[in-house]
Formats: structure tokens, sequence, C-alpha cells
């Protein structure tokens, strides 16, 4: 007698894991509407500037954002866990207060930085940002009810549920689309060291950044007269090729400005004028040989600098 194999159901769907959850907000068009004009609105509002640059976190060379939402999350977990304590009530509600307080600043830094994304971060950042939105609201009417009296603390646990989801989704833009990374730090690592043979001088063109190899890596080269300015040329902020950037004076020094979301860079070292990048660009130093060749190596001249 025949055994008979019964086919696997077909309605038995595959059980969905959350980074299948994050990569298919990834792909989704819904949301690129509001994406677009919120994007806009951001970038309209907080113009390039000192304000900006801090926002994004320029004066201390890393993200701002991430390490601001510590502080938000930190109390909110905190006055959720005292919650199951015998501890003083008023504990918990200064730090729900603390927690409310600081996510403004913390969600501006947060919208400054996701303005200049690309579309699929930008999609993953948007609902990153309504579950946010919505546990911060959760959490302000858990306050509300305390200070008049009420409870409030099952408003508070489904607030740390979905700040917990929100996280999760902001580890996904950093770890797996690497939004906020360095995009340019391995070029170090790439470059044996000493001096290398680039081009002979007279086959770049005055005044106009173009790119040139080196090895495995790509370079901007600039030329003006004799002097020759080199950086890598991915942007450190999401690796936009900066010979095609705008070169311009900035506050008296020469820089580059990124074609893709307008990180500037002074030429001579690469040290970040204007954000969104946070991490300076690699620099090069130059001489011309005897016989008109351009000879790079990692790192700054001390001398220019």
């Amino acid at each position: 007698m025949e055994e008979t194999v019964k086919a696997p159901r077909r309605h038995l769907r595959r059980l969905v894991g959350p980074v299948d959850l994050a990569d298919r907000i990834e792909r989704t068009k819904a949301f690129d509407g509001p994406v677009r004009v919120l994007a806009k609105a951001v970038r309209d509002r907080i113009r390039p500037g000192r304000l900006r640059n801090l926002l994004h976190g320029v004066p201390t060379g890393h993200p701002l954002h991430p390490a601001m939402a510590f502080v938000p999350l930190g109390c909110w977990a905190s006055a959720t866990l005292l919650d199951f304590t015998d501890v003083d009530p008023r504990a918990a509600r200064i730090l729900l207060a603390a927690g409310v307080g600081s996510a403004v600043p913390t969600a501006a830094a947060g919208l400054t930085d996701w303005s200049s994304l690309h579309r699929e971060q930008q999609r993953v950042g948007f609902v990153h940002m309504l579950t946010n939105v919505t546990a911060l609201g959760l959490f302000t009417a858990s306050l509300l009810t305390r200070v008049r009296g009420g409870n409030g603390r099952l408003t508070a646990l489904a607030g740390l549920g979905l700040a917990s989801i929100g996280g999760y989704l902001g580890g996904h833009m950093a770890y797996r689309q690497a939004a906020g990374a360095n995009h340019a730090e391995q070029v170090a690592h790439l470059v044996p060291l000493g001096w290398h043979d680039l081009c002979p001088l007279r086959d770049l063109p005055e005044g106009r950044p173009v790119a040139r190899r080196l090895g495995y890596i790509q370079l901007f080269v600039l030329r003006q007269g004799d002097s020759v300015s080199v950086l890598a040329d991915r942007c450190s902020h999401l690796a936009g090729p900066l010979h095609q950037g705008r070169v311009s004076v900035v506050d008296g020094e020469a820089c580059v400005t990124c074609p893709w979301h307008g990180s500037t860079f002074r030429l001579r070292d690469g040290k970040v004028k204007h954000g969104p990048a946070t991490a300076p660009q690699p620099c090069f130093q130059t001489r011309v040989r005897g016989d008109g060749v351009i000879q790079v190596r990692p790192g700054v001249d001390l001398n220019k600098a």
C-alpha cells in the first residue's frame, strides 16, 4: 500500500521576523509622499549653519541623536520598572517628566539627520518616528494621569513597548543601513605606507576636481596651479562622489561640498565644515616629483594644517 505524502499547507505562511518587517518597510513606497514633504520641510526650516551642525553632531565628531536617545529611553524604562516596586511614586513621575522633556531635542536631532538620508533609510526612519511619537504621547498621558492622582502604569507600559519597537528600527538604520556610520574610514587601511605615484600633474585640469584611482580606492583630486589637494572621493556621510561636488570658499578656506546631501569638507585636511557628515574626510599628502608625477600618501601634511 503506497504512502500518501501530504503537501505542506500553503495557507500557513512563513513566520516573519523583525528583520523581515524592517526590510519590507525599506521597500514599501506607501510613505514616500509624506516622507518627501516632511524631509523638505525640515531642510527648509533648519538651514546649513551652526544650529544644523549642532543637531547633526559636527562639534562632537559623532551623530548627536543616538547618544541623546539614551536619555528619554532610560528615563522611561526606569520609571516603568519603578512602577513594580514600592518606591515613592514621585520618583516615577520625575523620570517620566525628564523623559518627556528630553524627547523634544532628541527628536529635533533625529529629524535633522533623517532629512539628509537615502529614501530607503527615510522610510524606516519615518516608521521609527511614528512609533516614538506615539510612545511619547502615551508617556505624556501617563504622566498627566499620575499628576491628577490616577495610576497610569498600563499606559507607560504600552509606551515602553512602542519605544522598544522604535529603538529596534533605529538600530536597523544604524547597523543594517549604515545611517550615521563613517563611509570613508576604511580608506586608511587600503593604502600602504609611503609615497605612491598618482598621475602626471599636466594631466589634471586647472581648478576642476576629478576622480583618480589609487589601487582599490577612488580619490578626489583638485589642481590649483602647482598645488594639488587630494581627499578620499567617497563622502564620509553616505559615500557620495565628492569629485562631482562644488568647490567654494567657506570662512576664508577652500572647501568641497558633496553633491548628494551637502556635507562640506576643508580641502587642506578634510575637516567637516558643515554636516550632515560628522567624520572628517580622509586626506592625503601630496608632492610633485622632478619629472612632474604627483605622489600621494595617507595623512595630513602638518606644515599645511
